[in-house]
């Protein structure tokens, strides 16, 4: 029997393996998960729980619960690829495949910054892109009274590429209601040149910075922290002060691709952005976070490519050259305090557009707009992601980018 095998059992495997046994003969495939535990983190909601919006339990099940009884699931630690023998080391043992799927993810790596990693980690230093590091916030947010707080991201790219704007903009509202925003100085630094990647959405968010007095300091790249000083400093000779840092720490993929030759200098696997076939190995694919594509690392852009990778895996198993072709395809709802925020859909080759999403005229969410409704949205996604799309319920968008609805200048 020919084998699927599937690293990584977060969102985008669990779709894929979802995916997959309903499109593969199963007499003549086996579709293999494999993935070193069976807890399955709601990332979206890390950024909530520093606020007491969600609770730790809100975030987290079993992976098991969610793939398909068709696909058999392994738990291990995977500790070497070798694609030219097509196997897989999993705790020791050895498991081939015919077709390897890659969704091993972007991994927070702290260590990979002088400083972060010091006696002052998760003390006044900390991360919301981990479990551990959302609920140490949360805590330290509880009695926190006022001073310097810092949002830095360290580098490019980085996996839900808002989220950073979005905790600045809660901890803007946070600290309102607790009646101590005029005790507190929020600081934004970014490598970035402007709030974010796209211009048209940076003018907007940008404008929202300044209205809630939020500082920003752009082309700020992140040289290291000195601890004693409580100093985050940059390559360039800027320091930053400040008494609570919380940062994007560096991500990566995962270590096992470094000696592989598939991969790039911070471990993502090298597709092709279309196809998402390796660019070195024909029976190799990746998705998700876990690949190179020059777009959002977010969970809306493994939705939609899920789709078109499905296509590509069930054809050339059957010996045709992948042809279906991802466009780049992301949205994004954008908290920005206060029971609102706002919306961005994109592509490849599209900025960020004002108009209604999903649906033309009828919407009825707001591209561009600082909305009610698009909270709420936000909010119901959390449900959406665990009945829907991890079990593999169809939803009524279109995964392929539409101008539709959307207003060009």
């Amino acid at each position: 029997m020919k084998r699927a095998l599937i690293l990584g059992a977060g969102t985008a495997g669990t779709m894929m393996a979802n995916k997959l046994v309903k499109r593969l003969d199963m007499h003549e495939w086996e579709v293999m998960v494999v993935d070193r535990n069976d807890v399955h983190y709601y990332q979206p909601g890390f950024l909530f729980i520093p606020f007491g919006t969600y609770s730790p339990k809100d975030v987290v099940k079993a992976k098991s619960s969610f793939i398909s009884k068709k696909a058999k699931l392994k738990f291990g630690e995977i500790t070497k690829v070798d694609a030219n023998a097509n196997t897989v080391e999993v705790g020791g043992v050895l498991v081939s495949y015919d077709i390897l799927i890659v969704a091993t993810g972007a991994i927070p790596t702290p260590s990979e910054t002088p400083g972060l990693l010091g006696d002052r980690w998760y003390k006044n230093i900390f991360d919301f892109y981990t479990y551990e590091g959302a609920v140490a916030l949360y805590e330290h947010l509880k009695e926190f009274k006022g001073g310097k707080l810092v949002m830095s991201i360290t580098e490019l790219p980085y996996k839900c590429p808002i989220a950073p704007l979005e905790f600045v903009f809660l901890a803007d509202e946070f600290f309102k209601k607790k009646g101590i925003r005029d005790k507190v100085e929020i600081t934004y630094t970014t490598p970035m040149s402007g709030a974010f990647t796209k211009p048209v959405a940076t003018k907007l968010l940008s404008s929202l910075l300044e209205e809630k007095q939020i500082h920003v300091s752009t082309d700020f790249y992140v040289e290291g922290v000195e601890e004693d000083r409580n100093t985050l400093k940059s390559y360039d000779g800027r320091e930053v002060d400040f008494d609570t840092l919380v940062v994007v720490p560096v991500n990566m993929g995962d270590r096992i691709w470094e000696s592989t030759g598939l991969a790039d200098d911070l471990n993502y696997v090298q597709v092709d952005k279309h196809t998402m076939q390796s660019v070195s190995k024909s029976n190799i694919f990746a998705i998700g976070d876990a690949a190179n594509l020059p777009t959002s690392k977010a969970g809306s852009v493994a939705h939609f490519a899920a789709e078109v990778l499905l296509e590509n895996v069930v054809g050339y198993a059957k010996g045709v050259i992948p042809s279906h072709k991802f466009d780049g395809h992301a949205n994004c709802f954008i908290e920005t305090g206060f029971g609102k925020a706002t919306l961005i859909d994109f592509d490849y080759n599209t900025e960020p557009l004002p108009g209604v999403y999903p649906y033309p005229i009828i919407g009825p969410l707001k591209l561009l707009g600082n909305t009610t409704l698009n909270h709420w949205g936000k909010l119901a996604f959390k449900p959406i992601y665990w009945e829907f799309l991890m079990k593999d319920r169809k939803l009524p968008v279109s995964s392929s980018f539409s101008l539709a609805g959307k207003k060009l200048k």
